[in-house]
């Protein structure tokens, strides 16, 4: 503060950030495409010695990773 004047007052102290309007949103829309992805790999690796439960772990990890993706584009969407 050497090139501060004397008697100039302290900076303003900046308000808080409010927090994200959206913050739940993307928590989910992650949640929901890496659990998916999870459910495909295990799916796809469970599928090689049982294929109808690697089938029925693949398909509903598949839906879940879109429902992701869809929830991304609502979010840009959204205001």
């Amino acid at each position: 503060m050497a090139n501060a004047a004397p008697n100039s007052p302290p900076p303003a102290a900046q308000p808080p950030k409010p927090p994200k309007p959206h913050a739940r949103l993307e928590k989910w829309i992650w949640i929901l495409i890496y659990g998916g992805l999870f459910l495909v790999i295990l799916g796809v690796a469970t599928g090689r010695t049982e294929p109808a439960l690697g089938w029925s772990m693949a398909v509903p990890g598949g839906v879940v990773t879109a429902v992701g993706i869809v929830l991304i584009y609502v979010r840009s969407r959204l205001k």
